[in-house]
Parts: structure tokens; sequence; C-alpha cells
């Protein structure tokens, strides 16, 4: 027989729910993450414009899934994490419901954070295609004299359609993410990196490559960083790196 003070502590046990607001490419990579367990909850909790893509999602999962029809209700669902890959309008409308709740917030769509304040200790951003932030934002506290990022993705990547090599954009992180709101949010993550230091960003259309690369040069009062990363485009969305959306998953299960 179960003494009285174990089923107290099995009745009262928290449910560990993870909210999700986006059912796109990024959104179904976390999903079937947590189905094949490499995140740990009980329930996932999914919001989509697009009530179809939530349901293909559902239907595609034997994990326990809730589909709520507002960003509202997902919320009323009391998630601990929830994590935003809708893109960058999204985190305009639901920015403020999301900084008023309990959860801590990841977001994928990190050019919204530019023009937003994301002075808030809930409020998260992964690596995403790119990598070493821990070193840059180190640097950044002693002093940071330049950033620059070159970003070298195939023309279908960018909606372009040119047969040679070409510069489409020079100028800051905030501008690339604007004109690029899928392809650039890297620009964006680096620019919340190292600010106020501003990051200078040129984007090529390359039809010879067919990875997602970028080159960050790091210049700061005690050396330079350069790092260079090239990435498979995901699958089903060619604008944005496969390593996106694992980069997401490692930050959820530090959260949780």
């Amino acid at each position: 027989m179960k003494s009285q003070s174990n089923q107290s502590t099995k009745a009262t046990k928290m449910v560990k729910k993870i909210g999700l607001i986006g059912c796109g490419a990024i959104g179904t990579v976390l999903a079937e993450a947590i189905e094949r367990k490499l995140v740990i909850c009980d329930e996932l909790v999914v919001f989509d414009a697009d009530a179809a893509k939530a349901q293909k999602l559902k239907a595609s999962l034997t994990f326990p899934v809730k589909i709520a029809n507002s960003v509202d209700q997902l919320l009323a669902a009391k998630p601990k994490v929830v994590v935003e890959a809708a893109g960058q309008q999204a985190v305009r409308d639901y920015f403020d419901k999301l900084v008023a709740s309990n959860a801590e917030i990841i977001i994928m769509s990190t050019g919204a954070l530019l023009s937003l304040n994301v002075d808030d200790p809930k409020i998260h951003f992964p690596a995403g295609a790119i990598g070493g932030l821990d070193a840059i934002a180190a640097a950044a506290n002693a002093a940071i004299t330049e950033v620059t990022l070159t970003s070298r993705k195939n023309p279908k990547a960018l909606n372009k359609t040119n047969t040679e090599e070409t510069i489409v954009y020079e100028g800051t992180a905030k501008e690339a993410a604007r004109l690029f709101p899928r392809e650039m949010n890297v620009a964006a993550t680096l620019a919340l990196t190292v600010k106020p230091v501003q990051v200078k960003v040129k984007v090529v259309s390359d039809p010879k490559v067919t990875r997602n690369t970028h080159e960050i040069n790091v210049k700061w009062r005690y050396g330079e960083m350069q790092l260079r990363f090239a990435n498979d485009p995901h699958p089903d969305n060619p604008h944005t790196s496969a390593l996106a959306a694992w980069a997401a998953i490692q930050l959820l299960k530090t959260l949780l």
C-alpha cells in the first residue's frame, strides 16, 4: 500500500509542458526531437496561424500534442518554455504577451529583437547557424573594435536568380535582417551578442555553393577571432540552415 505522502507527491507533480509557436521546418525538427526523447517533457502545446500545419504536425507524432487556437490559449496551458519559430512578425505580434507570461522564451527569429526591448532574463536566443558566441560575448566585455559577417548562400536560398557570384547586400545587421527576414537572422544573433558594437554584414549570392556559409571576423582588445561555418540548408526550408533547429533543441534542453 502506498503511503499518503507518496500519493500526495504524485498528485502534485508538475506536468512539464513545452509551447511551440510555428509548425514549419524548425518547429517540426523540434517536435521530432521531443518524440525521440532528445528533449524530455510531458506535453507539447502548439500554435500556428495556419491551423492545417498544426494538424499535420500533430498527426505525424505519437507524443501527446495539444493544438492551441491562439497564443493566449497556448500560454494559458502554462508551458515551462515557449519556442517561437514563426517569423519576425510573429515575434512583434506576440512579444508583450510572451514577456508577461511566466515561461522561459526562446526566440528563433532574432531579427525582430533588434527593435524590441530584450532586457529580460526570460528571453533567450540560440546560436542558430553559427557558434562561438560564448567567446565573442566574453571579448565584448573587454572591448570589441570590429565585427564583420560575410554570409554566402545559393541564389535559391535568397530568392535570387543570378548566374554569377553577386554581392546582394552590404550594411548593418539590422537592415540585413529586415531585407532577408528568413535568411539573415544569423546577423541579428551576432549583433545582439556584441551590442552596442555594430556588425558589418555582407551577403553574397553565389550559384556555385550548396551550403550556407558564414564567416565571422572579430577584432578585440587582446586579439582576433576568425570563425567559419558551412551548413547544409534545411531540406524542407532552404532559407535556413539545419543547424539552427538543432541549436534551439540544445538551448531548450538547458532550460527545462
